[in-house]
């Protein structure tokens, strides 16, 4: 039997279901490069420049082993520019007796997979994407008929089933979770780790050169260009990470710095989601550091549970809830997404890093994403479909199984508290205790109200007043409506007016 193989380009591994059974002698791998992917959204430069040349790599590896690779380029005059238009003319070109494909990450690509069973002279085979340590079945098995979905106890599901820093039946350490130890902010003269970067090799200066031509107007700069494109380089980031990076990035994983858009943070995502590594093999590897003496287990479990606690937990509830999961607002927020978050152009500090950070970088790490560029646009009321659209495009990182529920559901609290207990809303003492960005900014963590106040102060406030309706009944917010309840008429109106009147200097023009 001949099989043809669409390998998508964020399946990355070899031992992917869909190449489990490959036969050499018979089989077909068929790699696309397709404008429809990268301009669905207008993803950063670097990220489109990292997939094409990681397929590149990949699939000249697959030939070096002998097997065929029908690889179609992006600027193919051919190219039809669609997976499903590539699909059915490799069908005719091969001629096979079946396709194999494994699931995608993306709602809408599994849609179009579902079509071809139909449109394909041929039968189509998707399987179950075998990189994840939970299935879907699983995760829709643990999370029954809850209405709310805590990752903590899912996470504790994980350790068990895999038995990472375990010892029998109880957790390593006797506690399941460190996080309580993993939040000092960076101490003055803390040396910071150069990161592991890779000089392109001619195959991704080719791609370079090709995404400068072609999406010259995406957001983000293109060089320079550091990315591991090659399994072999990802593991050597892994090693480097490990040895340099994992001892302190427990104790200060939450921090952030100017000028240091890593620290001590793996930046393993993007090649994890690629299928570059696999998540077991990199827990595995940070285990042996623990139990070996070369890493704290504070450090350790934080890693691990950012694997198998997170990764695995928003993927399954991806699935799970998908496709009305984005449809939900339970805030009722609707302001324009700012033109700041493109252009980085605003006389907040902490934004203009964090968002200066991800435009040079494709990347920012969580605590970024979540309580200074997610914590302002959940406190300024920002409509979830364009802030959602902003992570998918700006990050290396970012696919919609991972990017939607972390952003609709934790940063924006737009389900409502399915995922998570309370939102991750904060003022501006926060970003101050836990980074250097307001001793260079013109605003002011210690004032509250005026012109000098730091805007996350009273915007913190204002969300409460705005959503106590939505919000007052749940425990997890008490202290504060507490507070709130004990202002005078006159400082709720101050408030209010100081954020109006912030908000009312936003634009929203610029385009993607």
């Amino acid at each position: 039997m001949k099989t043809l193989r669409l390998l998508l380009g964020d399946q990355l591994t070899r031992a992917i279901s869909s190449l489990t059974d490959l036969d050499a002698d018979a089989d077909v791998v068929l790699m696309v490069e397709v404008a429809e992917e990268a301009t669905y959204v207008r993803h950063h430069k670097q990220k489109i420049a990292f997939l094409f040349s990681a397929m590149r790599h990949f699939a000249r590896e697959l030939v070096q082993e002998g097997i065929a690779v029908d690889y179609v380029r992006l600027d193919d005059p051919e190219n039809a520019g669609s997976f499903s238009g590539e699909l059915a003319r490799a069908v005719a070109r091969h001629a096979p007796d079946r396709v194999v494909v494994t699931e995608p990450g993306e709602w809408r690509v599994l849609e179009a997979m579902r079509d071809w069973r139909e449109e394909l002279a041929v039968p189509v085979e998707i399987r179950e994407d075998n990189r994840f340590l939970a299935t879907k079945a699983e995760f829709a098995a643990w999370a029954g008929e809850k209405k709310q979905l805590r990752m903590e106890f899912f996470y504790r599901e994980m350790r068990r089933k895999t038995g990472l820093l375990m010892e029998g039946r109880d957790p390593a350490g006797g506690q399941w979770n460190f996080d309580a130890e993993n939040r000092k902010a960076l101490p003055k003269g803390l040396r910071v780790p150069p990161r592991r970067r890779f000089e392109p090799d001619a195959i991704t200066r080719e791609v370079l050169d090709l995404v400068a031509r072609r999406f010259g107007d995406h957001f983000g700069d293109l060089e320079p260009f550091g990315w591991a494109v090659t399994r072999a380089d990802a593991l050597d980031a892994l090693r480097s990470f490990l040895g340099e990076a994992l001892p302190t990035f427990g104790d200060y994983q939450d921090a952030m710095k100017t000028g240091e858009p890593f620290l001590f943070h793996a930046v393993l995502s993007p090649y994890l989601n690629a299928g570059l590594l696999t998540a077991e093999e990199v827990c595995r590897a940070a285990e042996r550091e623990w139990r070996e003496g070369r890493a704290p287990l504070n450090a350790v479990e934080g890693f691990v549970r950012q694997i198998i606690g997170w990764r695995e937990y928003v993927r399954g509830l991806y699935w799970l809830k998908m496709p009305g999961y984005a449809q939900t607002n339970a805030l009722a927020a609707g302001r324009p997404l700012p033109d700041l978050y493109w252009t980085g152009e605003t006389q907040m500090n902490c934004l203009a890093q964090c968002v200066g950070d991800t435009r040079r970088h494709a990347y920012a790490h969580h605590i970024q994403r979540l309580m200074v560029l997610g914590n302002f646009a959940l406190l300024a009321g920002l409509a979830p479909a364009e802030v959602e659209e902003w992570y998918l495009v700006v990050y290396a990182d970012a696919y919609e199984w991972v990017e939607l529920p972390n952003v609709h559901g934790m940063i924006l609290y737009a389900d409502g508290g399915i995922m998570a207990s309370k939102p991750y809303a904060a003022s501006g003492a926060y970003i101050d205790r836990m980074s250097d960005y307001c001793r260079a900014c013109i605003y002011d963590p210690k004032v509250k109200d005026g012109a000098g106040a730091c805007p996350f102060n009273y915007l913190y406030w204002n969300f409460l007043i705005e959503n106590e309706a939505r919000l007052a009944g749940n425990p997890r917010v008490a202290m504060p409506y507490r507070t709130l309840a004990k202002m005078s008429a006159e400082r709720r109106a101050a408030i209010r007016a100081d954020a109006a009147r912030f908000l009312g200097t936003l634009t929203s023009t610029y385009g993607t």
